[in-house]
């Protein structure tokens, strides 16, 4: 693993940012692992910035997110369908046929699951998965006890992380009880994968995730088994005492 240490949000947000339009560079049909949530909005507002700019074009482009609510429509505002049109893709020239978010309102969901994998391996897999880092060490919507072995499945979504999304909802009676989400496999296999970690309430489960031993009740510890993991995290989120990171962490400049 590869730690970068910058400030705080805002310096984290644009590393990745410049991390991701380097690749872009280098290789103009890239495929793109997004997230949502909090943690990849700096990062998406820097893409935007950096295209409108003409620094960038997602015109080749293709992306897959992590995951979807169950019942909920596409086109509400809780979504991550709307989410990722609201904070990316209707600001940039990524092709509309080439955004795919799983679909959490199919009346077959294990066949979307299913279908979510094959448009996945037809791309030719993600060059590169970004990431947040849950509190209970979630990676997507793959909650602790997941198998290692898991592709695109449903999920019930645990307590804590239902209440960690609360903040988005009116209340958290409407925050959904179930999902779709890529598999801890599934994310395993792209070629490299960005972890984006912010802020002081992070540094306990980071320093379990670099530390700690590598089981499924804390499914980002899988990560230490990927050959290419790039960690952008800010001094908060590597503040944990009981952890010496100096040895891992490379200069941000």
């Amino acid at each position: 693993m590869q730690i970068i240490k910058v400030k705080d949000y805002e310096e984290m947000s644009k590393k990745a940012c410049s991390f991701i339009v380097e690749r872009m560079k280098q290789h103009e049909h890239i495929v793109l692992g997004m997230a949502t949530g909090s943690t990849p909005e700096g990062l998406y507002k820097h893409l935007i910035e950096t295209y409108r700019k003409r620094e960038a074009s997602f015109k080749h482009a293709t992306t897959f997110n992590l995951d979807e609510y169950v019942g909920i429509d596409s086109k509400n505002p809780n979504s991550y369908h709307f989410y990722m049109k609201d904070k990316l893709f209707r600001h940039i020239d990524l092709l509309p046929e080439n955004a795919h978010v799983p679909y959490g309102s199919a009346a077959d969901l294990q066949k979307a699951c299913e279908e979510y994998e094959k448009r996945i391996r037809a791309a030719g897999q993600i060059d590169i998965q970004v990431l947040g880092l849950g509190l209970n060490g979630h990676i997507g919507f793959n909650e602790p006890g997941t198998t290692f072995s898991s592709r695109t499945h449903l999920v019930n979504l645990e307590e804590s992380t239902r209440r960690a999304n609360a903040r988005f909802f009116s209340s958290l009676n409407e925050v959904p009880t179930k999902a779709i989400t890529m598999g801890i496999e599934t994310i395993m296999e792209s070629k490299l994968i960005l972890l984006l970690v912010s802020g002081e309430k992070k540094a306990v489960p980071l320093a379990r995730l670099l530390d700690g031993d590598v089981l499924e009740d804390f499914p980002a510890s899988i990560l230490q088994r990927h050959p290419n993991v790039v960690i952008v995290a800010d001094e908060a989120a590597l503040s944990n005492k009981e952890y010496r990171y100096e040895n891992r962490i490379c200069l941000t400049k």
